[in-house]
């Protein structure tokens, strides 16, 4: 077997993870209103953008920090999610380090960190188009074990709700 070829449990793993993307982005009204899409997903794992527009500068011409927040927040619980079971946050910290523009292409990308038992650690870095940074988040996550994302039954899959 080629050393660089994912073995048969990495590509089932990527295959939840895409099929768990695109079950929450077709009802995540938040993200999809402010323009935010999937550029990546896998185990662990996502990279989500948006474009700042006009509706979301601040009374000082720069993106809001609320907008930048839900770029992070939304590339966080893809991450959290993407092994199909249901993972809300506990916590965030996050840091501004430069404003967003007008035009701005936000690209946040977030990464398991660790996850041990019911709880996560990610890390979410937002960039412009110019890969300066503009702001890290510090996500905490909690997993509710044995609660699927994604449920198969009668008539294919759906996405369950989370209690």
């Amino acid at each position: 077997m080629n050393k660089t070829s994912p073995t048969p449990q990495a590509q089932d793993a990527q295959a939840v993870a895409e099929q768990v993307g695109r079950s929450m982005y077709a009802r995540d009204h938040a993200s999809r209103g402010l323009g935010i899409e999937i550029a990546a997903i896998g185990p662990g794992y996502a990279r989500l953008t948006m474009t700042v527009e006009e509706r979301m500068l601040n009374g000082l011409g720069a993106c809001h920090g609320a907008f930048i927040t839900a770029v992070a927040d939304s590339a966080f619980a893809y991450a959290c999610n993407a092994c199909n079971e249901q993972t809300v946050a506990s916590g965030i910290s996050l840091d501004f380090l430069r404003p967003g523009r007008l035009g701005d292409v936000l690209t946040a990308e977030a990464h398991e960190v660790q996850a041990s038992g019911r709880t996560g650690l990610y890390d979410i870095r937002v960039t412009n188009q110019a890969g300066e940074l503009v702001a890290l988040l510090r996500g905490k996550s909690y997993r509710k074990k044995g609660r699927p994302v994604i449920v198969a039954g009668e008539g294919g899959t759906h996405l369950s709700n989370i209690d």
